[in-house]
């Protein structure tokens, strides 16, 4: 380890900074942000250090670098494009044995900067020892993802509770086995969400060993049209917590792959004519393995209030006092439209967009049929695979040409994505012809015509 890596306190500390471009902008915002009082040394400045400097966020000290300035700094950096200069600022501050950064040149240095994630008062910093700054940067992204926004105010809530929690549990172990119980499920998702006065209650009860909090929780969960690069961080987040997943065939089966391994899963079906548990068994499955104490997550395709009964699952949870939270996902309509490159709306063929579901019921699709054949209009139809036929021909008899457009959409956004463009008259024989299976939908409408110059992501994809 070439560099031993510590946080330095800066609050009200004298800090200079020798140049006044680009570069001395972001490392006077990191020293900004970190409290220091700034001095900047540069001829001329930057618009926006100069707007700092107009704001009294900083001191400007418009004259070229004297060692004499050095004084006693706290920090130095040196960010300027004149490399005597920047050596110049190095030797004056190692022989005052003040810490000094100069930017890009790690010989010249006694510190480095790392990249930093700021969750603060959580900091994450990632460095290569100045080798490959561009590697530490990469890291750093691929952690902002994994970090959640919400975990600097969880940090802040944990602080708070601190000493409370120290004169509670005098031992260490039990002290870090508390946290580690108190800093994952429903009490953290809710200092994460902002629920403050709840986290407050669960907190205490934790503390008093209250055991109603030790009751689980649900987590309704969108995991969006199929991809598994289009769930939200939450989702997959909660994912990998859970302690059970109940899921059913709309779930693609890289989406499980995601899950934590050692989480037990449960199908409980949801296909067409195939409910291996009906909704009412499966709403009081929740409850049972909540009140079990298990975290549930209750996998859905797209978003859970879309046509996902999610409403229904959640009254559910409510009315048992179970604790839930919801996490939207983007839904199979926005998903497989972006993916066959059909634009839901469009200034010239579309002004406004309708989601329905085609389901059968004793046979037959009721629709709000005059509703839907308006002009300037996309339909998309969920769950109308089974009843095409009909509802083509409703599109039809209510008025719709049958040369208008509209197309067939297979396992939307994922490898196995087919799409098949026609019209209402050929819609049906379309899905007999390619044996299109679900989960698929349905896109009427101008827009429609639009795919075959639009398609990015093309897999399978046939006009008939």
């Amino acid at each position: 380890m070439d560099y031993f890596p510590i946080f330095v306190k800066l609050e009200g500390a004298p800090c200079l900074l020798v140049g006044g471009g680009e570069v001395a902008l972001r490392k006077a915002r990191l020293l900004l942000d970190a409290g220091a009082r700034l001095t900047v040394v540069a001829p001329e400045l930057a618009p926006e250090l100069a707007e700092l400097a107009g704001a009294g966020r900083l001191r400007h000290l418009p004259a070229r670098f004297d060692p004499a300035q050095i004084g006693t700094q706290r920090l130095v950096v040196a960010a300027t494009c004149d490399a005597a200069v920047n050596r110049a600022v190095s030797d004056a501050a190692q022989a005052a044995n003040i810490p000094v950064n100069v930017v890009d040149a790690p010989a010249l240095s006694t510190y480095i900067t790392p990249a930093i994630i700021d969750r603060s008062p959580l900091v994450v910093a990632v460095s290569t020892g100045g080798a490959v700054p561009v590697l530490a940067r990469l890291v750093r992204a691929r952690l902002e993802s994994m970090i959640p926004a919400g975990f600097g105010r969880l940090a802040r809530f944990a602080g708070a509770w601190r000493e409370r929690v120290k004169v509670r549990f005098a031992n260490v172990d039990e002290r870090r086995a508390f946290w580690e119980a108190a800093l994952q499920g429903p009490l953290a998702e809710s200092v994460m969400a902002g629920a403050d006065a709840d986290a407050g209650r669960q907190m205490q009860a934790l503390i008093d060993q209250d055991v109603r909090w030790h009751a689980g929780c649900v987590y309704l969960v969108g995991a969006g049209p199929g991809n598994p690069d289009l769930l939200t961080f939450r989702a997959l987040r909660l994912m990998q917590q859970a302690d059970v997943v109940l899921y059913d065939k709309l779930i693609a089966p890289e989406l499980l792959e995601l899950v934590r391994r050692d989480a037990e899963r449960v199908y409980v079906g949801k296909a067409r004519a195939d409910h291996t548990l009906p909704q009412d068994d499966i709403n009081a499955l929740m409850v049972r393995l909540a009140k079990d104490g298990r975290r549930v997550l209750r996998l859905k395709g797209g978003d859970p209030f879309t046509f996902g009964r999610g409403g229904e699952e959640i009254a559910t949870l409510a009315a048992e006092g179970i604790p839930f939270e919801v996490v939207p996902g983007i839904t199979s309509a926005s998903g497989a439209a972006a993916y066959a490159g059909i634009p839901l709306t469009h200034r010239d063929h579309a002004q406004s967009v309708v989601f329905v579901t085609g389901h059968l019921k004793d046979g037959s699709v009721g629709l709000d049929w005059p509703a839907l054949v308006r002009p300037q209009q996309t339909v998309v139809v969920y769950m109308g695979l089974s009843g095409i036929k009909e509802l083509a021909e409703g599109f039809m008899q209510h008025g719709k040409p049958g040369s208008t457009p509209a197309a067939l959409i297979e396992s939307a956004t994922t490898e196995r994505q087919r799409v098949f463009t026609g019209t209402l008259e050929t819609l049906a024989e379309l899905a007999r012809a390619h044996a299109v299976k679900s989960p698929a939908l349905i896109i009427v409408g101008e827009v429609v015509q639009l795919s075959g110059a639009l398609a990015w992501f093309r897999r399978n994809e046939e006009a008939g």
